[in-house]
């Protein structure tokens, strides 16, 4: 298990992390997810142990992390982290990335390791290309599976898919995760996208302001938000007064909805202005106004610029 119990880090007069403590169980996939500069990043390095904490402690299978102050080396062996600058030597080639922690003592089967990771990212055919020759993604996939190369028992990413292409990255999540369930190997990835959250994580940390809001399963904060903070890290969402919704209800109170919630109705209390349309492949997400509160749902169909429409929610 890995614990962190009340820890807090300040880079200079303002705290970055204010008291934070979870638990995170053995093989399970962790997303921290929240805006930019709300401490994700930070707290990596911490668990890491390339920074000290303040107050509170990091440990894991009850063993103390600590950072440079204790080591001479910070970093703890049996982790590997991934920063945002992949930190690859540029002048070395792709093998010769993937395969510089491991042993030179068995070759034929350092050589079918590197093999088999650089499958895994779809760079094989590269593998004897300098890393200053490639592209921001594709160094990216070649970090990636560097820190797998020695199986360690935790591995912490940092905006991993960032520079991948939209086409490669969803096989490479799920290439990337299968493998993680099947070695049982402990994830920690702090991301912007929903979908590392949504699909593929066993609990999610929302962090904002240095703090921890709310940790859980991703499904179940995705459907029951505590916040417009919290829904808005999904996508699109409406804050709408309850009583437009529910005439029952009271004035004061609003309801988040989001744009899929929705649906055209023959009447309601919502009778919205459209402003915009965005083609999503499957559906289109119409941008519109009521009262010159911006509302967005999804129509199947393109909708007219300046025609007016109600809606209502689509699963009353």
């Amino acid at each position: 298990m890995l614990a962190v119990k009340n820890i807090s880090f300040t880079y200079t007069d303002s705290p970055v992390l204010k008291n934070i403590s979870f638990t995170i169980e053995k093989g399970q996939n962790i997303s921290i997810i929240g805006e930019s500069g709300c401490g994700k990043s930070t707290l990596l390095k911490l668990i890491y142990g390339l920074y000290d904490v303040d107050e509170g402690s990091i440990s894991y299978d009850e063993k103390a992390i600590l950072g440079p102050k204790y080591n001479l080396v910070p970093g703890m062996s049996y982790m590997k982290y991934l920063a945002q600058d992949f930190d690859l030597s540029l002048y070395e080639t792709v093998a010769e990335n993937v395969g510089k922690f491991l042993s030179n003592g068995f070759a034929n089967m350092k050589k079918l390791r590197i093999q088999e990771l650089l499958e895994m990212v779809e760079m094989d055919q590269f593998a004897n290309v300098k890393a200053k020759y490639l592209s921001g993604g594709q160094q990216q996939r070649v970090a990636l599976v560097r820190v797998l190369a020695l199986e360690p028992e935790v591995i912490l990413l940092d905006e991993p898919f960032s520079q991948i292409d939209a086409f490669r990255k969803n096989s490479l999540r799920r290439n990337l995760f299968r493998y993680l369930k099947q070695k049982q190997i402990t994830c920690i990835i702090a991301t912007h996208d929903s979908t590392d959250a949504l699909s593929f994580s066993d609990e999610a940390i929302v962090m904002r302001h240095g703090e921890v809001l709310i940790k859980g399963n991703p499904i179940e904060i995705y459907e029951n938000p505590t916040s417009k903070y919290v829904a808005s890290l999904f996508g699109e969402v409406n804050e709408i007064a309850t009583h437009l919704l529910l005439p029952y209800e009271d004035e004061s109170h609003k309801t988040l909805v989001y744009p899929h919630q929705f649906e055209m109705v023959s009447e309601s209390n919502l009778q919205v202005k459209i402003r915009k349309s965005y083609f999503r492949g499957s559906h289109y997400l119409i941008e519109s106004v009521y009262k010159r509160q911006l509302i967005f749902f999804e129509s199947e169909i393109d909708l007219p610029i300046d025609e007016s429409f109600f809606i209502g929610l689509n699963y009353l």
